[in-house]
């Protein structure tokens, strides 16, 4: 059961990304010039994209595939490229349209045989329906782990084959960052990243009731200068 952080935190991330980040995202995931800074997590963000889409399958004709925080849609989009029914939602309306944009440009251009549906809001609504995989690359990292493994509880019971996700592991430079963050909180910082145990975070998931018959699968370190991510796929059995 999520508690009243998670619809807390949930509100600040929609905020900030439709308040705030919108431009800066939308050079970050395009090829435009960036700070060298950003650079580096252009790239760890690429690196990880291909990390979790090495880990589905290249033809997913007639999948159905939820990617949960879809950002600009760049995934969604690759995704789409193998044939699948892409779902794409995303809490920011402002980068939803960005991604239906690029989109419907990439699907002029180039050979698309999946689809892309595009939605603003919760990526736990029970009204996107039910999927083969899920991808949430990104959108968890904000949230404790207590509510990170009841979101993927949530999306596990609507999902048959596996679901990918990243999460901010516990470094010594993400935990001083964080604790910094917390004590001198700026308006327009993103709200903070929460960095994880990876060997408590895939104890948690063990243990939790509602994912017992889901188990860890492959995993991976993605360490590019300021980004630093986990990516973790998990199985059902």
């Amino acid at each position: 059961m999520l508690d009243s952080g998670y619809w807390h935190r949930r509100r600040e991330i929609g905020t900030y990304f439709d308040e705030t980040a919108v431009d800066a995202w939308k050079k970050l995931t395009s090829d435009a010039p960036v700070s060298r800074i950003r650079e580096t997590v252009r790239a760890g963000r690429r690196q990880t994209q291909e990390t979790l889409l090495s880990w589905l399958p290249t033809d997913l004709a007639g999948k159905r595939v939820l990617d949960a925080g879809c950002g600009t849609g760049l995934l969604a989009i690759e995704v789409a490229r193998r044939g699948a029914e892409v779902v794409a939602v995303d809490l920011s309306p402002k980068l939803v349209s960005m991604a239906e944009q690029r989109f419907q440009r990439d699907e002029r251009s180039a050979q698309i045989s999946g689809s892309v549906s595009f939605h603003s809001g919760d990526m736990l609504n029970g009204a996107l329906g039910e999927f083969d995989f899920v991808v949430a690359m990104d959108s968890l990292i904000h949230y404790e782990p207590a509510d990170a493994v009841s979101a993927l509880s949530q999306l596990a019971a609507r999902t048959s084959q596996s679901m990918l996700f990243t999460f901010a592991p516990r470094t010594p430079m993400l935990a001083v960052m964080h604790k910094a963050g917390k004590l001198f909180p700026k308006k327009d910082r993103s709200p903070a990243i929460v960095p994880v145990s990876v060997g408590h975070l895939q104890r948690d998931i063990e243990q939790a009731p509602s994912l017992s018959r889901w188990g860890c699968g492959r995993d991976q370190r993605i360490d590019s200068g300021f980004y630093k991510s986990h990516a973790q796929e998990l199985i059902r059995s």
